[in-house]
């Protein structure tokens, strides 16, 4: 390898040519963005009447929603029982990306009456201001007496964490008024960019508790079949004893003849 010098200057001048072919590429991205962006607008309008065609279609399928949410691997770990017992009132999900798609998104939960709280919507929206900055607000829940699910799950928690024994995790509805992180939440996200898109994959997870329940029914059949196979050989082998003791007694009969 033939190695060649360049001078100071000259490895100067080649670091100012890279600065503005540097420029050029990221002109190019910041308009390749905007081009992005205009497509996603675009079919983000064409898909619009599709899913009020499918929020149509999922109205007439009872818990379809609190389903979807328990087959998720990552929203099931947020729900406990009285979460999943308020969230069979859940009707409908709406996800609505604002227009330019930059600056955020609002969900929409649409219950039906319940003893839990009078709201007939509870929504979060999520917003990027100018600068960049994330923050999120969200509907007020009006807790029925006693029903607050939010204060319930933290003294269940309490008591959970004295025995040591199946914590509950925090109350699901304690994401309305958790604006802590609005840049980095999970939950919006996860609903927003992976149940939205297609809740049916979710509502359609097959029960894992039935399957394990009919393999353990498969084995129980394989069990007392084994066990009926067992009894059918011993008494294969009872049989063929019960032969030879009668050969056995013929030949005895037969050897007092011949004494006689």
């Amino acid at each position: 390898h033939i190695f060649i010098s360049f001078s100071e200057k000259e490895q100067q001048e080649a670091i100012e040519h890279i600065d503005e072919v540097q420029n050029e590429i990221d002109r190019l991205n910041e308009q390749a963005s905007e081009e992005i962006l205009k497509v996603e607008q675009k079919y983000n309008k064409l898909r619009q009447p599709f899913f009020q065609k499918r929020s149509e279609l999922i109205a007439k399928i009872p818990n379809f929603w609190v389903t979807t949410f328990v087959n998720h691997p990552q929203v099931s770990a947020l729900l406990g029982e009285e979460d999943e017992e308020a969230l069979h009132y859940l009707t409908r999900v709406e996800v609505t990306e604002f227009e330019d798609i930059k600056s955020g998104y609002r969900i929409d939960f649409y219950f039906d009456e319940n003893p839990y709280f009078e709201n007939k919507v509870l929504s979060k929206e999520f917003h990027l201001n100018e600068s960049g900055d994330p923050s999120s607000k969200s509907t007020e829940i009006k807790w029925k007496s006693g029903k607050d699910l939010t204060k319930r799950s933290s003294q269940t928690q309490n008591k959970a964490s004295r025995k040591r024994q199946h914590e509950e995790p925090e109350s699901f509805f304690t994401w309305f008024t958790d604006h802590s992180d609005a840049g980095a939440d999970e939950l919006g996200e996860v609903i927003k960019d992976d149940i939205w898109p297609n809740p049916l994959q979710y509502y359609l997870v097959p029960d894992m508790d039935d399957e394990e329940g009919e393999g353990e029914e498969d084995d129980d059949d394989d069990e007392e079949e084994e066990g009926l196979e067992d009894i059918d050989e011993e008494g294969d082998e009872d049989e063929g004893e019960e032969d030879e003791d009668d050969d056995e007694g013929e030949e005895g009969e037969e050897d007092e003849g011949e004494d006689d």
